[in-house]
C-alpha cells in the first residue's frame, strides 16, 4: 500500500552534508517504490540547490537568523499534515523541528525526530559555552520535541548509545534506522579520468581522500599533523565545503609544505571520479554520527581508514572493510602506517559486500516503512 510521506528540514543545501543527502537517497528509493514523498524547507524559494530535487519541494521562504524561524511553517504544517501518513523533521536546535513539534503535538498525524548526531556529546566537550545555551534550551522546549515524538529515530546503536548522555530531561521512543544510498551506477573509469583530467597533478600519485565538510569535528588539522608523523607515500586529497574561509586559510597554510590538494566541494561524477583514483578513503572525525561518504566508500570498493568516533566503525570493522585508530594524532599516522602494510586489495572487495549487506538505500526505505506502516494498521502513534 502506498504511504504518504512528508521531511522537514531547515535546508537541502547538499554543502550541508550528510542530512541532506540521506534524504535525497531514501526519497528516491521511496519513490521507485510508489510512495508518496514530499519535502518541506526554510530555504528561499530562488536558492539554486532546489533544481532537481527527487520529490516535491515546498520552500517557505529563508528562515531569519541562525535559527532559521519563519512565521510560514507552523500554519503550513497544520494545513496539511492530515494530508500525510507520517512526518518525520531532520536536525535539532533549529526552528523547522520545534516548529514541526508545535504544529503537530496534537494532531492526529505522527511525527517522528532524526537528531543526526546532534545529542553526541563530543559537542558539549568542545563547545563548553553552546552547550551550557542549549541546555537550558533543553530543559525548556527541546526535550518535548523527543519526548511527544513518535520516534526518535538514530541511525545507529552507538548513536543511540551517546544520545542519551547529554541532556536532562531524556524520554524518547528510540528506533534505529540504518542509513544507505543507492547502488552506484555510474562508469567508474570515465568519471575517474573526469576527475584526473581537473586535476592532472595527481596522475600516477598514490592518493589517499578525505571527502567531507572541512570543519573542526572532521580532524582535518590531524590528518595534516599526522603526514608529519610517517614517511608517507600518500598524496592527499582534501574534497568538501567549508563555511569557515578562516579556518580553511589555516589549513592551506600549515599544509604548504605536503602533498596536499584542496579541490572544494566535490559532486556528481567528479566525486565518483574522485573514488574511482583513490587508493584508500580516511575521515579522522571526532564525531560522526553515522558517515554518508563512508558508504559511498565502501560501494566504491575504496578501503576506508577511521577514527573510533565515526559510529558505523564496528560494523565496517567486523566485515573486514576498515582500518580503525582512536582520533587523535597518533592514532591518524597509525591508520596512515596500517594502510602502507595493509592488504588493501582484500578490503576493496570487502567494501562492497559490506554496503550491501547493511547500507543499501532500499533497506534504509525499508526500515522507516516499517515505522510508518503499523500506525496506520493500528491507528496509533509510531
Amino acid at each position: 500500500m502506498s504511504q504518504r510521506l512528508l521531511h522537514v528540514i531547515r535546508s537541502v543545501n547538499p554543502a550541508d552534508g550528510g542530512p541532506v543527502e540521506m534524504l535525497k537517497q531514501s526519497t528516491e528509493s521511496l519513490v521507485r517504490m510508489g510512495h508518496c514523498v514530499e519535502t518541506v524547507t526554510l530555504d528561499d524559494p530562488q536558492a539554486p540547490w532546489l533544481k532537481n530535487f527527487p520529490c516535491p519541494l515546498h520552500a517557505l521562504g529563508k528562515g531569519g537568523s541562525i535559527y532559521g524561524y519563519t512565521s510560514k511553517l507552523v500554519p503550513w504544517l497544520r494545513r496539511n499534515a492530515q494530508n500525510f501518513d507520517v512526518v518525520f523533521t531532520h536536525g535539532l536546535w533549529q526552528f523547522s523541528n520545534v516548529g514541526t513539534w508545535w504544529a503537530l503535538r496534537h494532531s492526529k498525524t505522527p511525527y517522528s525526530v532524526f537528531p543526526h548526531g546532534m545529542l553526541d556529546p563530543w559537542f558539549r566537550d568542545a563547545y563548553p559555552a553552546k552547550h551550557r545555551k542549549k541546555a537550558v534550551y533543553w530543559r525548556f522546549l527541546e526535550h518535548r520535541v523527543l519526548r511527544d515524538a513518535a520516534a526518535v529515530i538514530y541511525t545507529c546503536e552507538e548513536e543511540r548509545r551517546l544520545g542519551r548522555e547529554t541532556f536532562r530531561p531524556y524520554a524518547a521512543r528510540e528506533k534505529i534506522v540504518t542509513l544507505g544510498i543507492a547502488e552506484p551506477s555510474h562508469d567508474p573509469i570515465r568519471c575517474r579520468d573526469v576527475f584526473l583530467s581537473q586535476w592532472p597533478s595527481l596522475r600516477g600519485k598514490r592518493l589517499l581522500l578525505f571527502l567531507a565538510r572541512i570543519h573542526p569535528k572532521k580532524g582535518c588539522d590531524m590528518l595534516i599533523e599526522a603526514m608529519r608523523k610517517v614517511e608517507h607515500p600518500w598524496t592527499i586529497v582534501m574534497a568538501g565545503p567549508c563555511a569557515d574561509e578562516g579556518y580553511l586559510r589555516e589549513l592551506k597554510d600549515r599544509s604548504t609544505d605536503l602533498p596536499i590538494t584542496f579541490t572544494g566541494m566535490l559532486e556528481g561524477e567528479m566525486k565518483w571520479g574522485a573514488f574511482g583514483a583513490a587508493d584508500a578513503f580516511i575521515l579522522p572525525s571526532h564525531q560522526e554520527n553515522f558517515g554518508i561518504a563512508v558508504v559511498e566508500a565502501l560501494a566504491a570498493g575504496v578501503p576506508v581508514l577511521l577514527s573510533d568516533k565515526v559510529n558505523i566503525w564496528r560494523e565496517i570493522e567486523a566485515d573486514g572493510a576498515a582500518l580503525v585508530e582512536p582520533d587523535t594524532v597518533e592514532g591518524t599516522a597509525n591508520l596512515l602506517r596500517r594502510a602502507q602494510s595493509a592488504e588493501l586489495d582484500t578490503m576493496r572487495l570487502a567494501g562492497p559486500r559490506c554496503f550491501r549487506k547493511r547500507f543499501t538505500a532500499d533497506s534504509c526505505a525499508g526500515t522507516l516503512l516499517d515505522l510508518v506502516e503499523p500506525s496506520k494498521r493500528d491507528g496509533v502513534a509510531l
